[in-house]
């Protein structure tokens, strides 16, 4: 829990994540794990198995969330233009409470005006009314309050993808003492918001990533019908734009099914998230096998949509702990994923061996 409310109360915005950088390069300092980085900016954090020719686990979430940065004071030394990164609605900004982050300084402001943008519904710039002012290159988010906890549910500014991050490194710490026989990963990227930019990045030059890997986009998914809060984990079969490998998503639920019969409190899902696209969409792109996990968020983007207006976003917390239990089991069991669906294979077999006589007339 510590880590999921100091990561949440980080200010990030696309391009702007240096605050995540530093915690996370903190994170892997202060425990001694290995922190690679690549020239864009994306981060890598390794556990070794004991098996080193194992293929590799990665759990992949991205650092940033739609947000401000800042561009240049106006002479009143009260206005502030600043760039809009990602998607929210435009209706949504204007008006809108934000704060600005300046080295130790933070500047509360009010977006006056808002610029949409040609190709799309959100905005491509704003003007702000602001407390004082504000260098450029300043991330600025929705003053929508730190971190806290109000019975089951957790709000923030930003939990689209910190809390996924947080999720991430929850796991390491709770496997390295006793690491398990695959080697394990965590890769944060920049940008996703303004179309996975660091993701691709990653595919097109891979320095941090290899062909054999498994990769497990982590995600906090607009909350569905078929996907609410409170039921557990999400394994995501796909979204708005594709399907994710089969052989490991079926894996995946293998492993909650096993994990669930162990331990009854947890509990998982199993659905396509129409909400939007994830990550593991780009790297099935780029020819790696990837799946992914979520839990369901509301307020998603920061838009209350019952109340038209930007509001905190929200999770249940012990979906958030049921996807650190998956994500400890997934790790751990890793060495057993056979390859060519040879778990799916022998249980359809055996069903045809008991029935096949049937077909003979």
């Amino acid at each position: 829990m510590k880590l999921l409310h100091e990561i949440c109360s980080l200010p990030t915005a696309p391009f702007a994540e240096d605050r995540v950088v530093e915690y996370v390069e903190r994170f892997a300092r202060q425990r001694r794990l290995k922190l690679s980085r690549d020239e864009f900016g994306n981060l890598l954090i390794e556990l070794a198995g004991s098996r080193s020719r194992a293929p590799r686990w990665v759990f992949a979430a991205h650092m940033d969330h739609p947000g401000f940065v800042a561009t240049r004071m106006r002479g009143d030394g009260r206005t502030l233009e600043a760039a809009f990164r990602g998607w929210v609605l435009a209706d949504y900004v204007k008006g809108a409470k934000v704060r600005f982050f300046d080295g130790d300084r933070e500047v509360t402001g009010v977006v006056q005006a808002v610029k949409v943008a040609k190709e799309r519904p959100v905005p491509e710039s704003v003007t702000v009314k602001v407390a004082g002012p504000v260098a450029p290159g300043s991330p600025g988010m929705f003053d929508q309050g730190e971190a806290r906890t109000k019975g089951k549910r957790f709000y923030s500014r930003a939990i689209d993808d910190l809390a996924g991050a947080a999720a991430a490194l929850q796991m390491l710490d709770a496997l390295r003492k006793k690491p398990p026989a695959s080697p394990v990963a965590v890769l944060l990227t920049r940008a996703e918001e303004e179309g996975f930019i660091g993701a691709i990045a990653a595919s097109l030059k891979p320095k941090l990533l290899r062909k054999t890997d498994r990769i497990i986009a982590i995600e906090t998914s607009a909350m569905q019908p078929c996907a609410p809060q409170g039921a557990g984990a999400i394994i995501r079969v796909g979204d708005k734009t594709s399907i994710f490998n089969s052989q490991l998503t079926y894996f995946l639920t293998q492993q909650a099914e096993a994990l669930a019969k162990r331990d009854k409190s947890f509990r998982y899902q199993r659905a396509l998230m129409p909400g939007g696209t994830c990550e593991a969409t780009v790297y099935d792109v780029y020819g790696f096998t990837a799946a992914s996990i979520c839990i369901a968020l509301g307020n998603y983007h920061n838009m209350d949509r019952a109340k038209k207006r930007i509001g905190p976003e929200y999770i249940d917390l012990t979906d958030w702990r049921n996807m650190v239990k998956l994500f400890v089991q997934i790790a751990r069991n890793g060495h057993t994923l056979e390859p060519g669906h040879r778990a799916l294979r022998t249980r359809v077999e055996k069903r045809y061996q008991k029935l096949k006589h049937l077909l003979i007339r």
